[in-house]
């Protein structure tokens, strides 16, 4: 049967937009206020209360600050994305550029939510010291996460996905620090080299891979009171290299698993 083909639209945008580009324009600004309230300290908070006063007129009769409610204390949920959305569209309906204001906003979220990595990060890495782990797991972070790398070797012998005995003290180490972050988002991935498999009975790197991160996770899920329902797992192959994969020292740190907390702040 023929498809029916679509109509196009008439040139030029509808009228409707503008009206609704402004009103949008003015809900994100109402709301990274609310998201301001309980995040920023008040000199910042004062500051860019003032220029979206000057710039929108949110406030009437020059009122920098509003009560508490409802929608302040749930801003982080409301607001996890502004500034993924501010990047994604970089202009109006009417092809008018973000307003500054918003820019300065979308930035000091990616702040706040950095920041907010880094303290889970130094709290983590603190834990890690006490256990004398800090020689055996690399800590990094983003905005979004941070993330805990185990070597290969040190979990797993060559092509296989058995958990080595002298790995469950560390990852019951682990374990006991991932659990006072559990109502977080909790990714497990597997990586490996690109030496192709043989003599396993797995007949990729991918298959590898993902029975070492499904191993990490039964462990997880037998030995501590995490909910699975939190805690994503994956096997990467050998498609994101660290290191150059040509050395064998390289091929040793491309062998590895990775752990990764998301930050109360982040789209997880």
């Amino acid at each position: 049967m023929a498809k029916r083909k679509p109509e196009e639209p008439p040139k030029g945008a509808p009228a409707w937009q503008a009206t609704f580009a402004d009103l949008m324009n003015l809900l994100l600004c109402f709301f990274v206020m609310l998201f301001s309230m309980s995040t920023m300290d008040a000199q910042k908070f004062e500051l860019l209360a003032a220029s979206f006063n000057q710039t929108f007129s949110i406030f009437s009769a020059g009122a920098t600050a509003i009560g508490d409610g409802f929608l302040i204390s749930n801003g982080v949920s409301q607001l996890n994305e502004l500034d993924d959305y501010i990047n994604s569209t970089g202009k109006s309906a009417e092809g008018e550029t973000i307003p500054e204001d918003l820019q300065e906003a979308a930035e000091m979220m990616e702040q706040a939510k950095l920041e907010a990595s880094e303290e889970l990060a130094e709290v983590i890495e603190e834990a890690l010291e006490e256990k004398q782990l800090e020689n055996e797991i690399d800590i990094e972070f983003t905005s979004q996460y941070v993330q805990l790398t185990l070597n290969g070797a040190l979990l797993f012998d060559s092509g296989s996905t058995e958990l080595k005995e002298e790995a469950l003290p560390i990852l019951n180490q682990v374990g006991i620090i991932l659990q006072q972050y559990s109502t977080s988002t909790i990714e497990i991935e597997g990586h490996t080299d690109n030496v192709p498999m043989s003599g396993s009975k797995y007949s990729n790197n991918d298959e590898l891979s993902n029975g070492r991160a499904l191993s990490v996770f039964y462990y997880l899920e037998e030995n501590t009171t995490l909910n699975p329902a939190n805690i994503k797992h994956s096997g990467r192959g050998e498609y994101i290299p660290i290191a150059d994969n040509s050395t064998p020292e390289g091929r040793a740190q491309n062998r590895r698993v990775e752990i990764r907390i998301y930050n109360s702040l982040s789209s997880y």
